[in-house]
């Protein structure tokens, strides 16, 4: 007989300032003690070199997980040029291409910019967490087995490249998930032909999500009460998760529809376009979220929309995911 899952204790999204040194699973762990919920992930690991905001979900927020995944990520990084690595970071064995780095002048930087912005197709590094045939490439790249990688559709919505120092390169993206700045250094090493990888690198944002309200990773290890990261300017309850997908808000009696699993019609106001096959956030007349839905049919010139349940909370949003 298999046991019953307990409810969270706690159900939110908590952004947190992780320092260099732990991995993202560290913080995980550190978050689980603090607030004492195992129900916990994140939205994007961060390796260990790197620091900067990393997105915690709690209790039923992980069912939002997945959602969350479509905001694009803004980074901090540094490039080091000369020579690449295995791990195309600083924490790899030089490589090929090696050379000495040009002058990074302003029309040079601008051709880079040019070249890695908007859609295209990029490698991630062999030292990653990317799974081929259900191993990590890392664990691959580890036991020596010689693997073809395939390339990913990546976008980058805002590239902006400087050099203030000799050999290096600042640079902050804005990009889809999935992208690996790691690549992006290695590969503004290949196209200088010289070599070059990523030797800092801070994640600055989750869309709306940054730095300047997360919670510091030292305030996870020093918690002596759940209540205290909770109660924190960092938490974010349950019911006021934006993601990534236009918002509609239901009346009470399609909100018990929505719940119990069945369609719903929304009469909408806004010139926002909608299109079928579409997912929507599903809110309450209060704005709390109640789960996803998915657009089946779009009428009336936009106005009238047939809404299926994607996915349902399993609480009720309103409360900041205590059990009462």
């Amino acid at each position: 007989m298999s046991r019953r899952r307990h409810p969270p204790r706690v159900s939110g999204l908590l952004p947190v300032i992780k320092e260099t040194g732990p991995t993202s699973h560290d913080v995980v762990d550190k978050a689980r003690r603090a607030l004492k919920e195992r129900r916990i992930g994140h939205t994007g690991t961060l390796d260990p070199m790197a620091e900067g905001l990393l997105l915690l979900c709690i209790g039923h927020a992980t069912r939002l997980q997945q959602y969350l995944l479509g905001w694009p990520k803004t980074y901090h990084g540094v490039v080091r040029l000369g020579f690449a690595t295995t791990t195309y970071d600083r924490e790899g064995e030089e490589a090929d291409p090696r050379g000495e780095a040009p002058v990074c002048d302003h029309e040079l930087l601008t051709g880079l910019e040019q070249r890695f912005s908007g859609t295209f197709d990029q490698v991630p590094p062999p030292y990653s967490a990317k799974k081929v045939d259900g191993k990590k490439l890392y664990e691959l790249a580890r036991s020596g087995q010689k693997i073809k990688i395939e390339p990913k559709s990546v976008t980058v919505h805002q590239l902006s490249l400087k050099s203030e120092r000799e050999a290096e390169i600042d640079l902050t993206v804005e990009a889809s998930t999935g992208f690996y700045v790691r690549s992006l250094a290695h590969d503004i090493g290949g196209a200088l032909e010289c070599g070059g990888y990523l030797h800092h690198l801070c994640r600055l944002a989750i869309g709306p999500y940054n730095l300047a309200n997360a919670l510091p990773q030292k305030a996870l290890e020093t918690a002596e009460d759940p209540e205290e990261i909770t109660d924190s300017d960092a938490w974010i309850p349950l019911g006021k998760i934006a993601l990534p997908f236009p918002d509609l808000a239901l009346n009470a009696a399609a909100v018990d529809r929505f719940t119990h699993g069945q369609e719903v019609v929304v009469l909408r106001p806004g010139s926002e376009t909608i299109e079928v096959d579409e997912q929507v956030v599903i809110r309450s007349p209060t704005g709390d979220i109640i789960g996803i839905g998915t657009v089946k049919s779009v009428l009336a010139r936009g106005r009238t929309l047939t809404v299926h349940p994607a996915m349902v909370l399993a609480e009720d949003s309103s409360s900041h995911g205590r059990r009462r």
